[in-house]
């Protein structure tokens, strides 16, 4: 956890996101697999996702993210630091996305890496870029979640393809804003749980051949009762210490951001922090689990629909494969 105390505060001064144009409804999915739209909202909370074309990649949709978030905050793209991709569905192993959103945007002056840590990714590199700028590394920088998880969807799968949808969300960090900023961070892992939640085939352990592919290593494999327990106690738990590191009450804070995976999650983290369900950004509905650009994308719709406001304490959580999770706390100072 760092505090900001004795560092330059770090704000996110511009907010972006991207929704591929093709909806895949309930309806849909239940012309493709035994499942039914009363079967999916109730267990998920999710009625329709967006896939991406098959001409669309990570790089895609999060330099689309980005560009709205560099004009949010004003500034253009030779401004940037550091970009700072997180995606477990990268273009390509190697480049890293970043670089190729470096090219879209024309961010020549920046930086660029990726960071894979599942559907904690943003929080993951929003922490990494907070660091970065409040340690005085830079003045600003981009920080996208961006997925094309269709592609690595089973959709023959009907208890892992009901889930997901493609999209991308972005923010511009910049140090030296007024407010406090990035109050606090927290994050965890367990790789001893790494088999609950993991596409198994791509890498060097199970290499794609005929055989691997043949056996669907390459799509997503959930063990979801066994996710569901620990997503709820992981996000509490850094919720909590997040909270009492920075001296901060539940009921201090205005609005919770939670990775959007399943609604029933966010039910059961909220009451189980003793808050209310009125203060959840949610967006789960209209676009299902994003993975990595969840957080972002429903950040990015609160902050358009106005209802964010300057001095706002905002609490972000996450949990992904790994396991992964963290939280971030911050008061809202877009200097709008």
């Amino acid at each position: 956890m760092i505090t900001n105390g004795h560092l330059k505060q770090v704000s996110i001064v511009g907010t972006g996101s991207y929704l591929p144009e093709r909806v895949l409804t309930n309806a849909d999915l239940a012309e493709m697999v035994d499942t039914s739209d009363e079967w999916i909202q109730t267990r998920t909370g999710i009625r329709e996702r967006h896939i991406a074309a098959d001409d669309e990649a990570a790089s895609d949709l999060g330099a689309k993210a980005a560009a709205v978030a560099i004009e949010d905050a004003g500034i253009t793209a030779s401004n940037l630091d550091v970009i700072i991709v997180a995606t477990v569905t990268p273009d390509m192993p190697f480049p890293s996305t970043a670089c190729f959103v470096q090219e879209k945007l024309g961010a020549k002056n920046a930086f660029c890496f990726d960071i894979e840590a599942a559907c904690s990714g943003f929080v993951y590199a929003l922490d990494v870029g907070y660091r970065f700028l409040a340690s005085g590394g830079g003045k600003r920088a981009l920080v996208i979640g961006t997925e094309k998880l269709s592609g690595v969807t089973d959709w023959n799968d009907r208890t892992t393809c009901v889930l997901f949808g493609d999209g991308a969300g972005a923010v511009v960090l910049q140090a030296e804003t007024n407010g406090r900023g990035i109050m606090g961070t927290v994050a965890g892992s367990d790789g001893s749980l790494a088999g609950l939640l993991s596409i198994p085939g791509g890498g060097s352990r199970n290499p794609i051949n005929s055989e691997n592919f043949s056996n669907g290593m390459n799509y997503l494999k959930m063990a979801g009762n066994e996710v569901f327990k620990h997503a709820v106690r992981c996000m509490c738990d850094a919720s909590t210490k997040v909270l009492d590191q920075c001296q901060v009450s539940i009921e201090d804070v205005d609005w919770i951001v939670p990775h959007q995976a399943n609604l029933r999650i966010i039910q059961a983290i909220a009451q189980r922090l003793g808050t209310n369900m009125e203060k959840v950004i949610l967006n789960l509905e209209e676009v299902g689990n994003l993975s990595g650009a969840s957080v972002p994308v429903a950040l990015d719709e609160a902050a358009r629909s106005g209802r964010l406001g300057n001095g706002d304490t905002i609490l972000f959580i996450a949990f992904g494969g790994g396991f992964t999770w963290g939280a971030t706390l911050m008061e809202w100072n877009d200097g709008k």
